[in-house]
């Protein structure tokens, strides 16, 4: 061994050292926390010597029932989510894979949620074997669409983010249509260290133990494995299996920490994020064994730290009772989302391989295909519009809707149809306004993955709805208010962090999901932290439901449609231009700038006043102008209008099934569009990945 080898090794020691020493530290303050003013010492002495007073009995049971299992919960599930990030980046060589973004937390938790939606009540083993079964299968679709390559980190996040999001509607979806069964498992999804003795942890610890022994096992190989996928396999080492038993040992490690805590987000992207910075500038971890060990120690001081610095700063603003209602896992995603976006802005992009193309355009359009195609969008939103009126827990008729205009209805009718007609009129006007708002961000930014939902704008939105709504009133005026706020705020961060020139559209979108990942996370704090009204209210808001929606909450967005429809046919020649590249632009006059701004902020503002109409709806904006691209092509005098047909269609229809396939009970139209969404997209990702091959 060199002098600097052995001076790098006595470096990295020291290191762990010290974090031990800081993660002890952190624990002790951790036990103190709480409504008793017990000290760890006491704790630990009416554990270890129980005595005959009820209250050395109370401690023991205050100790070994809530600080001590909170404690040791957040010790495995750091520990576990670190390793496995760890093993997650070395598999895939890619700084940004984690059991976040390759949706391996997000496939458990459906597992787990639809085991307990059907009844099935399962010991913790078997509810790990279940975890472990949806994150693999989760993980698997993900690799296999986006692959392993190296050279395309980005590729891997969006289509593990996608995946994640769709298995995260159909969570909420399953919360909502068996609420008796999945009582209390909404504060166990954010992510809560809340545990109730030991007896959930001690049978999952083996797993995990198991786990973390397979990963060291591993680590001679997986250093090779750093050197290159050729050079492993020059080297004698089976890169396929490698591969396969790092996942399976991650998989399992993320499976154990979801059944325990329920997904704590992003640790296991901030842990190995962390050493790597720090191994780059002070400390020399360079062997694979050294990197895991400190990534299961940094995992547990973010959970650890997250979970004492929330209960603290709680604490000292509103008592013991709102410390122990905070989730642990919204600070984690906080500081998760943080994370991805300085890696999002911190990665190059290849200038020669783009990771994500734009789908080709139709050639030779004549005038009579677009006047056919549009009238057949508007006849179709004709009928999804009656529809809309006429199905529902009660089904009409055609002519029940001709009596209600006539005036000549019964009251049973009068008073369905004008419960109804709103609520279609609400869905109509969201979905032309995402897509209108989509459509223009994509035009702008020449970036095909580009939507208000994806770029955190929606999110944003409606976590500004939320703070108005809880902090102020629910009126429509005050939450547009709040909705533009935090939709111009996130479309203000996306462009300024990763603006289009100086970054591809897989770095835009990339850091538009680290924005919306911080804003849901805020969404969640307020909800976990509100009063039971208000968590209702929020919570059908967020889910992008049409329900109790009355003619007057629609003047913002008629109001916003009438200002903005003007402007953008006086800028349709130049937002043809600005499509097409940088250069054009620039050659012909354009102002590139105002031209930009301009319908940047339109965008922005058409995305607000949707989220107050219908709430936070994803995927509009992206579905329904590709589709009206590849329809009537690049000219936005017939591309805007069409993608307006095609997305009050696509949220019209949603809002209908929603209302109908589980009548009398209920779906929201931003669940049922958030289920459909995600296979688009990923047919879309793998299309347009496909022509860079």
């Amino acid at each position: 061994m060199t002098h600097a080898a052995a001076a790098a090794r006595v470096v990295a020691t020291a290191a762990l050292v010290l974090g031990t020493a800081a993660l002890v530290l952190l624990s002790a303050v951790h036990l103190t926390q709480g409504t008793s003013a017990a000290s760890p010492w006491e704790l630990l002495t009416a554990v270890l010597t129980p005595g005959d007073t009820d209250a050395a009995a109370d401690l023991r049971a205050l100790a070994l029932d809530s600080r001590l299992p909170r404690l040791v919960g957040g010790l495995v599930v750091g520990a576990a989510l670190g390793a496995a990030g760890c093993a997650l980046q070395a598999m895939t060589r890619n700084p940004l894979a984690s059991p976040d973004t390759l949706a391996v937390n997000a496939g458990a938790h459906l597992a787990l949620t639809a085991a307990a939606a059907f009844g099935v009540s399962l010991p913790a083993l078997s509810s790990a074997g279940l975890a472990f079964l949806g994150g693999g299968i989760a993980a698997g679709v993900v690799l296999a669409l986006a692959g392993l390559s190296e050279h395309a980190p980005i590729r891997l996040v969006l289509a593990g983010t996608v995946v994640a999001m769709g298995l995260a509607s159909v969570t909420a979806a399953l919360l909502m249509i068996f609420a008796q069964s999945t009582q209390g498992l909404f504060l166990w999804g954010a992510g809560t260290l809340n545990l109730s003795g030991l007896s959930g942890l001690l049978p999952l610890l083996p797993v995990v133990v198991g786990a973390a022994l397979g990963l060291v096992m591993l680590t001679r190989s997986t250093d090779v494995l750093s050197l290159g996928t050729d050079a492993a396999q020059s080297m004698g080492v089976n890169v396929a299996f490698l591969r396969g038993a790092l996942l399976i040992c991650a998989v399992a490690l993320s499976a154990a920490a979801v059944t325990m805590v329920g997904p704590l987000g992003f640790v296991g992207l901030c842990a190995p994020a962390i050493v790597r910075l720090a191994s780059a500038k002070v400390i020399r971890f360079g062997r694979s064994a050294w990197a895991l060990t400190a990534s299961a120690l940094v995992g547990a001081l973010i959970v650890i730290g997250s979970d004492v610095a929330v209960r603290a700063l709680a604490f000292a603003v509103a008592g013991p009772n709102l410390a122990v209602a905070i989730p642990t896992g919204v600070v984690t995603s906080l500081v998760g989302a943080v994370f991805l976006v300085v890696l999002a802005v911190r990665l190059r992009s290849a200038a020669s391989h783009q990771e994500v193309s734009a789908l080709p355009l139709p050639h030779r359009i004549t005038l009579s295909r677009r006047v056919i195609l549009s009238a057949a969008a508007a006849l179709l939103l004709l009928i999804l519009m009656g529809a809309g009126l006429l199905l529902g827990d009660w089904w009409l008729r055609v002519g029940d809707i001709q009596l209600w205009l006539s005036g000549e209805a019964a009251r049973a009718i009068e008073i369905t149809l004008n419960f109804r007609s709103p609520r279609v009129a609400a869905a109509v006007l969201g979905g032309a306004v995402l897509a209108i708002a989509g459509a223009l961000v994509q035009s702008v930014t020449r970036n095909p993955l580009a939507d208000p939902g994806i770029l955190g704008v929606a999110a944003s939105g409606g976590a500004g709805a939320v703070i108005a709504m809880i902090l102020f009133t629910s009126s429509a005026w005050t939450m547009s208010a709040g909705a533009a706020a935090g939709a111009a705020l996130a479309g203000l961060i996306v462009f300024l962090l990763a603006s289009p020139r100086g970054g591809s559209p897989e770095k835009v979108v990339l850091v538009g999901i680290g924005v919306m990942t911080a804003a849901q996370a805020i969404t969640q704090l307020l909800i976990s932290t509100t009063n039971p009204y208000n968590q209702a209210m929020a919570i059908s808001f967020l889910g992008g439901s049409t329900f109790g929606t009355t003619w007057g909450d629609l003047t913002p967005i008629l109001l916003q449609l009438v200002l903005s429809v003007p402007v953008l046919i006086l800028l349709q020649r130049e937002l043809d231009i600005i499509s097409i590249d940088e250069l054009t632009p620039r050659i012909l006059g354009v102002r590139l700038g105002w031209v930009r701004a301009a319908a940047l902020i339109i965008a922005v503002l058409l995305s607000a006043v949707a989220v107050i109409g219908i709430g936070v709806i994803s995927f509009v904006g992206l579905a329904a102008p590709h589709m009206a691209r590849m329809l009537m092509g690049r000219e936005h005098r017939w591309f805007l209008p069409m993608s307006a047909l095609l997305g009050a269609a696509l949220v019209s229809l949603s809002d209908t099934f929603g209302r109908t396939v589980i009548a009398p009970d209920q779906l929201p139209a931003g669940l049922v569009v958030a289920v459909l969404g995600p296979p688009y997209l990923l047919w879309l990702l793998k299309r347009s990945t496909a022509q860079t091959a």
